[in-house]
């Protein structure tokens, strides 16, 4: 989880000046992402956090970033807590960010750049959820905008001059440079570099201590720690399902209903007649005939058409009554008067005169009552049975209404009650790795880990097919773990983190004794401890950057050596207090610069 926080916080720095103000506040409005947009007009002095410039930040700018900042965490760690974020640092970092802004806007007030009230009416109008059905600015989609995202206009305004101040601001600073050619030319040559180093590896668990803490030491410990051992919020969720085919068949149609049936559909069982046509319309009838011509002449409807630069449509079965309402009743009278294969005589219709050429005709004779008798049975009992389904979930809603609870309503309609042990967020059962809800409950599981205890509701598990009725009988906020529950995993924790402490002093010692001339193997020998052989590293900086590319794992020790100079050494530690590393850094070999072209490049990348 520590690492979604870092990866969405670093993603989010400087985001305010690098984008264009207009899709900044776009793109907020569309996610709800809205990180540091005011909630009202003024700002109180006696809530401010922070003052940059005269200039007060107020806590209700920091408590909405956080909490806009949380749920965007939230949509890839749905178990994050407010106080996880705080511990890691990630209201710090809002608070940065809106600290930078302000300055940003500050700076830029004193040095007179006034955004006018004319330039913020045009960016708030180009903004598509303030904009109604015909794209343009709409008053009344802009108001409401505002209110489901619980901001208001003035809030939003200084908001938009903030953004657009800190553009003015930035972006000349970042156009108009050119590197020169020495530069650009060690700089392509660092793009192609290989640097090679030796790592050395300080596992905490080799550094811990054999014996166990004191229940005194671990107590401090945990204290100290209590962040790291913070639990999820679970709930036990009590469910019911009941689907289509659980319920008991429904009555025999009467013949009553299924002559009803009969007559309300009879146009689907009477007589058809239809032809598949193929025709070209022309503007006049001499033009139609012309085309009639050349086709007894020999050639084809669509080659005629399309020597005059015109292409034959090809029409699915029509009835007479179709092609008597879509064209005109002359043009369907000969269309049926003719045989199939053979046009029919030129029609005229308001699209002008037609070609027709039948292609097919499809007649079916008219279906009794008795023919369609067991197709009308089916419907009838299809129709019946969906009706009393959508009718038992309407009681059902309207007994939860009422006032009853899931097990009574689960009892009168038979079905069968199940509760689901502690479940997270994300659908795991908590403490049993690998278990998770049963596909009944994933479709409504978001809604259960934002519903009060025991409010049943009712909602469609399979639509169409099943419902299932669901409420929460039990809840678990996050908070951290009494110690007795966890006591061997702070035990583990303890023991990682006096060992990453002593590892961390070893590789300082390290660290010492090759800057005063030791190698790395020498520096490992004098802490007289069975360690990991040292590895020896080269990588090229192509290598690398096509690793982090594909998204690949790069080994934190060898991305270190890209970022220290030659003959140096550095000590690293690694992820979740397992262990330390030591990294000298022996060479570094620039890469070749093979052509001019190299050079305009980094010239170009680099301004």
């Amino acid at each position: 989880m520590i690492s979604i926080f870092r990866k969405f916080f670093s993603s989010k720095i400087g985001a305010g000046i690098a984008l264009a103000v207009l899709v900044v506040i776009a793109i907020a409005f569309a996610s709800g992402d809205i990180a540091g947009m005011r909630s009202s007009g003024g700002i109180a002095g006696s809530n401010a956090v922070a003052t940059v410039g005269g200039q007060d930040i107020d806590a209700a700018d920091l408590q909405q970033g956080a909490t806009r900042a949380l749920n965007r965490v939230k949509q890839q760690e749905p178990t994050a807590t407010m106080k996880l974020l705080v511990a890691q640092g990630g209201v710090t970092q809002v608070l940065s960010d809106l600290i930078d802004r302000t300055a940003l806007f500050v700076f830029g007030k004193n040095n007179n750049i006034v955004i006018s009230d004319r330039l913020i009416d045009s960016e708030i109008a180009q903004i598509p959820a303030f904009q109604g059905v015909d794209g343009k600015f709409d008053q009344n989609t802009f108001r409401q905008a505002l209110a489901q995202q619980g901001i208001s206009e003035q809030g939003l305004r200084e908001d938009i001059a903030h953004n657009m101040t800190g553009q003015v601001l930035m972006v000349p600073a970042t156009t108009g440079t050119e590197m020169s050619e020495y530069a650009a030319k060690r700089y392509a040559s660092l793009l192609n570099e290989t640097r090679s180093g030796s790592v050395a590896a300080l596992p905490s668990l080799l550094f811990a201590p054999e014996k166990n803490p004191t229940d005194k030491e671990l107590a401090a410990f945990y204290k100290d720690h209590t962040d790291e051992f913070i639990r999820p919020e679970r709930r036990s969720i009590r469910y019911a399902t009941f689907t289509q085919s659980s319920m008991k068949p429904p009555a025999a149609p009467t013949d009553a209903e299924i002559s009803a049936r009969y007559e309300s559909e009879k146009a689907l069982y009477a007589a058809q007649d239809k032809r598949k046509i193929t025709q070209l319309i022309e503007p006049t009838e001499a033009a139609a005939k012309a085309v009639i011509s050349e086709v007894e002449g020999g050639k084809s409807l669509e080659t005629a058409a399309r020597e005059k630069g015109l292409s034959a449509a090809s029409l699915e079965y029509f009835s007479k009554e179709e092609l008597s309402s879509q064209f005109s009743p002359e043009v369907a009278d000969a269309v049926f008067a003719a045989s199939v294969g053979k046009l029919a005589a030129p029609r005229k219709s308001p699209l002008g005169w037609h070609v027709v050429r039948v292609d097919e005709e499809n007649k079916t004779p008219a279906r009794s009552l008795a023919d369609v008798k067991d197709e009308l049975i089916k419907q009838i009992k299809e129709d019946k049975r969906r009706k009393s389904f959508m009718d038992m979930v309407t009681n059902v809603e309207d007994q939860f209404d009422n006032g009853a609870n899931l097990t009574e309503v689960a009892k009168a309609i038979g079905a069968e009650v199940k509760t689901t042990g502690p479940v997270t967020a994300d659908g795991n059962v908590y403490m049993k790795p690998g278990e998770t809800v049963s596909d009944d409950v994933k479709p409504v599981l978001a809604t259960a880990f934002t519903m009060e205890q025991e409010e049943p509701q009712v909602a469609p598990s399979v639509p169409g097919q099943s419902y299932i009725l669901f409420d929460v009988t039990e809840i678990a906020p996050s908070a951290p773990a009494p110690l007795k529950d966890i006591k061997d995993d702070v035990t583990m924790a303890w023991k990682l983190y006096t060992g990453s402490e002593a590892a961390k002093k070893a590789a300082l010692k390290m660290q010492g004794e090759i800057k005063k001339g030791k190698t790395i193997q020498q520096a490992m020998a004098s802490l007289d401890k069975r360690l990991p052989p040292v590895q020896q590293v080269s990588m090229s900086r192509p290598t690398l950057t096509a690793a982090l590319r594909q998204g690949k794992q790069v080994p934190p020790p060898v991305s270190l050596m890209f970022h220290m100079a030659e003959g140096t050494v550095k000590v690293q530690s690694a992820a979740q207090e397992r262990g330390w590393f030591v990294v000298q850094l022996k060479k570094i070999e620039p890469g070749d610069v093979e052509s001019d072209e190299m050079i305009k490049g980094a010239r170009r990348e680099l301004g």
